[in-house]
């Protein structure tokens, strides 16, 4: 072993002699090694700011997985079975419904080490008024305990307090905006559903201000928050659980279980998973956001096709300089053979010089991709910051410095095939 680091110390340092004589090819490959590597860090630091920051301002507004009942069908008679029969069948109206045995199925949940959070809700549709001002909004009840595992309201919540029950709510910061409301304010909620003493849905817009039913209550604005989507910040209003049962005629019911799991990315098979144990119909953010998804592909494609080509650049740049080495050096070659050196020691020589290029433009890139992502955080537009790991920096550094290693094969070879007679006498 001491013998082997022993001539590879000698090879190391032939090779770095080598380079000395080559000074200015040394630099010049050194610093186009380094820009390549900059550019690389940078781009793929880039898209994975871009692409976090799109998953959470995603996500930050949605459960992982949705778990809801399965749509109502129609049933048909069977037909004798020497008759035919032609059926037309209009799909049928899928009502506001409960999940059966929800506790039960919410209780299973809790127990997946899958699942991080779940949260039984009941969801459906509202209107709001406050004077003349009508609204359709979503009527979100929950458990703002188990609720904030799934969207951590208070950290969107930009006045008043996280508090829901006893005629409270929280609403978005558009609809407060379109109303004219602020903390504190007194609104007026009614959902249309026809119990036999509510109003009847057709007069909704006429009675709204002068009756109020068993589906019809006057809450007051708790908090308003902003998930920082115009459509939720419009029409989003988190009351109670109870309450939104109540107006939404689903006493002791939910809609919907919303469910969080670790791996954002496994979404799509855990949800496929928890359906077949519920046999409730399950939706992930993946299949709701799919153009997301796409663009997030293709985001990835574009990234690694700019390294790949940047790397074969630099890789050519490298064999480039190290072919024109071997010929200017193909005296030194001739005599260092004739030494007693063998092919394989004048074949490591120059392997050592494309890694000694791979890593130190790899070492000044880094320290220039550092430079190009601290001006993009701090003069940058503000809308997201780049985040740069040492796994990324190490990884781009061994593909450099491995790359160097490949490039300086070829003329490696050609180096080693040298005669030293011939080497010596023509040059």
């Amino acid at each position: 072993m001491t013998a082997f680091f022993g001539r590879l110390w000698i090879d190391a340092t032939i090779a770095i002699s080598f380079l000395r004589e080559g000074r200015v090819q040394s630099l010049m490959i050194t610093l186009g090694v380094a820009i390549g590597v900059a550019v690389i860090i940078f781009i793929t630091a880039l898209i994975q700011g871009l692409q976090t920051n799109l998953i959470e301002s995603t996500l930050g507004s949605q459960a992982h997985i949705r778990l809801v009942a399965s749509d109502e069908v129609n049933l048909i008679a069977p037909s004798a079975e020497d008759t035919l029969q032609l059926i037309q069948e209009d799909k049928r109206p899928q009502r506001l419904r409960s999940i059966n045995n929800w506790q039960q199925i919410t209780d299973t949940l809790d127990q997946l080490p899958l699942l991080t959070a779940v949260s039984p809700n009941v969801s459906g549709p509202g209107f709001v008024r406050r004077g003349e001002a009508l609204e359709s909004v979503i009527l979100v009840g929950t458990d703002l305990e188990r609720y904030q595992n799934i969207i951590p309201l208070d950290e969107y919540l930009i006045s008043g307090e996280l508090r829901v029950g006893a005629d409270n709510v929280l609403i978005g910061s558009e609809l407060a905006k379109d109303l004219g409301v602020e903390v504190g304010s007194k609104l007026r909620l009614d959902t249309g559903q026809d119990d036999g003493d509510s109003i009847p849905s057709n007069n909704l817009s006429n009675n709204l201000g002068s009756n109020l039913s068993n589906n019809s209550a006057v809450v007051n604005i708790a908090g308003i928050f902003e998930l920082g989507v115009r459509e939720l910040d419009a029409r989003y209003v988190y009351l109670d659980l109870k309450q939104a049962q109540s107006l939404l005629n689903l006493p002791g019911g939910i809609t919907v279980i919303d469910l969080t799991v670790e791996d954002i990315f496994e979404a799509e098979e855990i949800a496929a998973q928890v359906g077949r144990l519920t046999s409730l119909q399950a939706e992930s953010w993946i299949q709701t956001n799919a153009q997301l998804l796409s663009g997030l592909t293709a985001q990835s494609l574009s990234s690694n096709m700019i390294v790949v080509f940047v790397a074969i650049s630099v890789a050519f740049g490298i064999a480039s300089v190290l072919s024109v080495s071997v010929v200017q050096r193909t005296r030194e070659i001739g005599i260092l053979r004739a030494m007693g050196a063998t092919r394989q020691q004048i074949l490591r020589i120059f392997l050592i010089q494309g890694a000694i290029f791979g890593l130190l433009g790899s070492i000044v890139g880094s320290g220039v991709s550092y430079v190009l992502v601290w001006s993009f955080n701090t003069f940058g537009p503000d809308i997201f910051t780049i985040p740069i790991s040492i796994n990324l920096i190490l990884v781009t550094m061994s593909l450099a410095t491995l790359t160097g290693v490949i490039a300086a094969a070829i003329p490696a070879r050609r180096a080693a095939a040298l005669d030293p007679v011939v080497a010596i006498r023509y040059v």
